[in-house]
């Protein structure tokens, strides 16, 4: 008889964990307290308590090929960076192909989850649910929290003196829709991150001045890179990763400043990060440069105070006539149906093995996908998490014991402050090709290697030195997907296809930019020699 499994949510993490439970022949039910699927990504004109809000006007920060699931690429003419309603789209194609939406009960919201009574024994869960008014309860054998962490706003308001005073508008970034309303206006911006950064770009096109106020600085990159490739399909390589995990510390935040510093100067901005050698998540914006060069953006210091119609800042700057403040300070997370003994969340953070699992349960019955910020894409990441999860659920895969687990927790937890450091934002961050390999090992999908540079050394390479997207964790073990070669080696035409709108006579294949570098090197051996003749 197949296990039951609750699926709590049918956000991204709940459609894929609804995906790997049948895959798995496991018997899944999701219970969604909203009355359609797509969780953050569903942009809604009202903002609703209990569910992540978004602006209208949100594009995804990774790739189309770096964030589709593995054994389903997106459509070759979607655009490399999505709008919210078209990523809709493409889980809406994935819910369909995959039947997944028959396991779901819309407007169900869960009011608890507790362990039976025979828990040691059956790990088993009861889950009490209510729905148009009436509470039903059921059994279930395993429990997967498909939440998120993206849905409670943090507002410190007691960090700013003077707030209660302030004459204007107030509110956190979660409240803002689309820039009708704000024109003419004086504005700060209080956060900097990628939420902060896109709001503060698309009121400054209308408000009379816009402010930024960032406690640290940050890096912001472009979502174009090399040769006009999206930014994380040439950042997340195994061959970038190895680097960085092999070259001595100093070396790889040297290359990373660098490297950030490519597009503009950080420091002539006032953008440059007070502590550069932490690798905190970059902001993802086109548009901060532009607008900064047009004045239209003005960056600021951290607030020091508020009065009724001003912002008096650290450096001792002030900006009169403030009309709005928008916090853009991040989210909180909780989980309401579950008591503290459970998951217990402090200082923004929870102990749980890989991210995933509670070490201190007798049996392995309930895991938390998505509760994790990679530097990369989500929805991968998600993705392998239930992958591992259904597979230890089904006693295929089995843990380590507790005390391995909570070392694994501490050590994890003091290389995640060394990397990212101790802010708030960054308590769920790790790094991504690592983690994944991390998971794919765990299910027998890790690609291996030394066998392929024998056998397909073609697709070894391709392997190393490419894109490391989902498609790689098809090719072996559990789940193996018969088209995930070909998915690897066609990515390049998926990029290109929504970029090819204007036909063009056929030119010379042999690239312009790499003569002019054989050229330039032959110019400097030939002055070389000329120097040496005449000395």
């Amino acid at each position: 008889m197949a296990k039951k499994v609750a699926v709590i949510g049918a956000g991204v993490s709940g459609l894929i964990s609804l995906k790997c439970c049948v895959d798995e022949g496991l018997e899944p039910t999701c219970f969604e307290r909203t009355e359609d699927i797509g969780g953050v990504w569903r942009f809604k004109e009202k903002v609703e308590d209990g569910r992540a809000s978004i602006y209208q006007s949100v594009v995804t920060n990774t790739s189309k090929e770096m964030s589709c699931f593995s054994d389903f690429p997106m459509p070759e003419d979607f655009p490399n960076f999505l709008h919210n309603s078209k990523l809709l789209e493409y889980f809406r194609i994935f819910a369909k192909k995959f039947d997944l939406l028959k396991y779901i009960q819309f407007q169900t919201t869960v009011l608890s989850v507790r362990k039976c009574p025979d828990f040691s024994s059956s790990g088993q869960w009861k889950v009490v649910t209510q729905s148009n008014g009436k509470e039903q309860s059921a059994v279930f054998d395993a429990v997967m929290v498909c939440t998120g962490h993206h849905f409670l706003p943090h507002i410190p308001l007691k960090s700013f003196p003077g707030i209660e005073r302030f004459k204007g508008q107030y509110f956190h970034s979660r409240q803002y829709k689309h820039p009708d309303g704000f024109e003419g206006k004086r504005i700060l911006v209080i956060g900097m991150g990628n939420s902060g950064s896109d709001i503060a770009v698309e009121l400054s096109k209308n408000a009379a001045q816009v402010f930024i106020s960032t406690r640290h600085g940050t890096w912001v990159m472009s979502r174009v890179s090399e040769d006009g490739y999206p930014w994380d399909s040439v950042f997340h390589t195994r061959f970038r990763s190895m680097l960085r995990n092999v070259l001595p510390r100093t070396v790889v935040k040297w290359m990373i400043e660098q490297q950030m510093n490519r597009w503009f100067n950080h420091e002539n901005y006032g953008l440059e990060p007070q502590n550069k050698y932490i690798m905190k998540e970059p902001v993802l914006n086109d548009d901060v440069p532009s607008r900064l060069l047009c004045g239209a953006i003005k960056v600021k210091s951290t607030v020091k105070e508020l009065t009724e119609t001003s912002a008096i800042f650290e450096d001792g700057t002030v900006e009169e006539n403030i009309d709005v403040i928008i916090f853009a300070t991040g989210y909180s997370f909780s989980f309401p149906f579950l008591e503290d003994s459970l998951v217990k969340v402090e200082n923004n953070m929870v102990s749980l093995y890989k991210y995933i699992f509670p070490a201190h349960l007798e049996k392995s019955t309930f895991a938390c996908i998505g509760l994790i910020q990679p530097l990369g894409s989500i929805f991968p990441t998600a993705e392998l998490q239930a992958r591992w999860v259904t597979r230890v659920f089904k006693g295929l895969c089995h843990l380590p014991s507790e005390r391995t687990m909570m070392m694994d927790i501490i050590k994890r937890n003091e290389k995640r402050i060394d990397l990212f450091g101790e802010s708030q934002s960054q308590t769920l961050q790790t790094n991504y090709v690592d983690y994944l390999d991390e998971l794919a090992l765990e299910i027998g999908a890790k690609p291996d290697f030394c066998s392929l540079l024998f056998k397909d050394p073609k697709l070894a390479v391709r392997l190393f030195f490419g894109p490391c997207n989902s498609y790689q964790y098809r090719l072996a073990g559990p789940g193996q997907w018969d088209g995930a070669r070909s998915a690897i080696f066609t990515q390049k035409q998926r990029i290109l296809k929504p970029l090819k709108t204007r036909v063009l006579k056929d030119s010379s294949n042999f690239p312009v930019s790499f003569l002019l570098k054989i050229l330039g090197l032959v110019a400097v051996v030939v002055a070389f020699f000329c120097q040496l003749q005449w000395s």
